[in-house]
């Protein structure tokens, strides 16, 4: 059994790690919920108990082993040495950490050897949910043995940006359908009933910063031979990622194969029954763990060129399951 920490336990990722940790009987022996002063007083339920939320100080990680850190990048940046320092093994969900090469950056389906870098600094990055989504059906197809060159279109819903992002919705929806203007503060534009082309500051390539991640981060948990591209959208929805994806394979793979390839890989489900009008939708992979495929067709506009349309629940598997995942690498191999 091993003490926990959640460091933004009552944030949207914070919250649903919380959850997580108790659905998948994760082995806890005592787990301490970190947060803000603006949070001091709240409970969240575990298990049978109501577990305080206490202020996070650089002092309260001497007795920790397991450390999620879900409270911005700031906040990692500043409390994961520390806890380093303590003997902690930290799993970061800000970002902050996904581009330094002395910390591993694991998706579990994906390279769950990786988890072993993590004695350099005591830091495993967790990948931004676009970064998890594409990984999984770029894997079950071989990596980059297979796969030559990807195109991606990511079709992000306003949890991405926490809580806010989705209380910003919410009211601008109200405000809109009784004829009030919006108001606007989270995102770039209004985005109730519109879609925002931007998500991150534009780079002087004319990329936004979550596009490079999601290129940055493909390459590190497989080969920078890898060519990739790609468009990062924000959606008028609450709930659930979707991705347009467009794979040239380095050679030609019947397309009943590539169903097969995918529908045995682990985290990865194909739902697409074009009779019966079902492929995945973001309101039917929230509140689930896998990645959903479908909509699988040729690309004959390319050589050896395949479509296909994917969904997850951007804070479960996108997020709070991967790291659970990922600390459950770390117990069953070293610890």
């Amino acid at each position: 059994m091993y003490n926990v920490a959640v460091v933004g336990a009552t944030g949207i990722v914070g919250r649903q790690i919380v959850e997580i940790l108790d659905e998948r009987d994760f082995p806890v022996k005592v787990l301490s919920l970190f947060a803000s002063p603006d949070s001091l007083g709240e409970f969240l339920q575990f298990g049978d108990e109501s577990m305080p939320v206490q202020l996070l100080e650089k002092t309260v990680f001497d007795a920790v082993d397991i450390a999620f850190f879900c409270a911005g990048a700031t906040v990692s940046a500043e409390y994961c040495p520390v806890a380093a320092a303590a003997g902690v093994i930290c799993i970061d969900c800000s970002g902050y950490w996904s581009d330094e090469e002395a910390v591993p950056l694991v998706v579990p389906e994906v390279n769950p050897e990786a988890v072993a870098e993590f004695k350099a600094k005591r830091i495993i990055a967790n990948p931004d949910c676009a970064t998890i989504q594409l990984s999984l059906p770029v894997q079950a197809l071989g990596g980059v043995d297979v796969v030559e060159r990807v195109v991606v279109s990511t079709y992000q819903a306003v949890s991405d940006c926490g809580q806010k992002g989705v209380d910003e919705l919410r009211q601008q929806s109200g405000e809109l359908l009784n004829g009030r203007p919006a108001k606007q503060k989270e995102f770039s534009h209004q985005v109730g009933f519109d879609c925002i082309p931007q998500i991150g500051d534009f780079l002087d390539d004319g990329y936004t910063s979550t596009e490079v991640n999601l290129v940055k981060q493909m390459h590190r948990l497989f080969d920078k031979t890898l060519a990739i591209t790609a468009t990062a959208v924000t959606v008028p929805i609450f709930y659930g990622n979707c991705q347009s994806v467009n794979i040239q394979t380095r050679a030609s793979i019947d397309i009943n194969e590539i169903s097969e390839l995918l529908d045995g890989f682990t985290g990865l489900e194909v739902v697409d029954d074009l009779t019966a009008k079902q492929y995945p939708l973001p309101v039917d992979v929230t509140g689930q763990d896998g990645v959903y495929v479908g909509r699988l067709r040729t690309d004959f506009s390319v050589q050896n060129g395949l479509n296909l349309w994917s969904a997850l629940d951007n804070i479960r598997k996108g997020a709070a399951t991967n790291a659970v995942q990922i600390a459950e690498l770390v117990v069953e191999k070293y610890m």
